[in-house]
């Protein structure tokens, strides 16, 4: 059965949903935000027009937080490489003044929703510097990966020819950068939920109640050898009697 994700997610002060074609006008704004943001922390978050953006508005594949007056506050975009064999919740941004709020958490928690819904199957991987993201990242289930576990083909490296550390990954031949590589598979979940089936059907065959039907036959055996050891004893008993 597929899963419906709810239209929005209500807290006290601001909304995060899957953006529409009625986010649209707000990709401008977006944009700029992702620029001052790379500048001020001095790494970069993979450039992308408004354009850009746009199209992912239209797609279903994009997150927005809006404040209570219905403007951004925070966005993150989904992206697939390799057919759908590797997803990414990119571009996560957070205005200054709304930072320490939760809205970077709400809005990674909504994208990593919309990634396992759409793509149930896919790896979800990240780069990031953030101690934050990767904190983030953890709780919901990602762990530390090399880059050779990331995709291989150049669209997915080209996000980065904007970071101010470019140069460290080329010079590398993509095997190391300041980003910490972060990966999500699908398959451990799968795996668990079967070790965890497995151990509850041993744990419950420990615990069988004694089934008589079953046993009967090693019982009547194990009496006969009771009777039998009984039977000699009473015998040995009466010899010592009589003599």
């Amino acid at each position: 059965m597929e899963k419906v994700l709810n239209p929005e997610v209500l807290t006290n002060n601001y909304t995060v949903q899957v953006a529409t074609t009625e986010h649209i006008p707000l990709a401008d704004a977006i944009c700029f935000e992702m620029e001052e943001s790379a500048k001020a922390r001095g790494t970069g978050i993979a450039k992308r027009s408004p354009q850009y953006l746009r199209d992912k508005m239209q797609e279903g594949k994009a997150i927005i937080a809006l404040d209570d007056e219905g403007q951004f506050i925070g966005f993150c975009y989904v992206e697939t490489w390799e057919h759908g064999k590797f997803v990414a919740n990119s571009g996560l941004i957070v205005k200054p003044e709304w930072r320490k709020y939760g809205i970077a958490k709400a809005v990674k928690m909504r994208a990593f929703e919309l990634s396992r819904t759409n793509y149930p199957d896919a790896k979800i991987i990240g780069i990031t510097t953030s101690l934050a993201v990767m904190k983030i990242n953890s709780e919901l289930g990602y762990e530390p990966t090399t880059f050779s576990e990331l995709p291989v083909n150049d669209a997915f490296w080209n996000g980065c020819k904007s970071c101010v550390n470019y140069d460290v990954l080329t010079r590398t031949e993509r095997k190391h950068c300041l980003c910490t590589g972060m990966i999500f598979d699908p398959e451990w979940e799968k795996n668990k939920a079967k070790r965890e089936e497995e151990a509850l059907k041993e744990k419950q065959e420990k615990h069988e109640k004694w089934n008589f039907l079953k046993d009967v036959k090693v019982l009547e055996r194990l009496k006969s050898i009771k009777e039998k050891m009984f039977l000699r004893m009473q015998m040995r008993k009466v010899k010592r009697q009589v003599v």
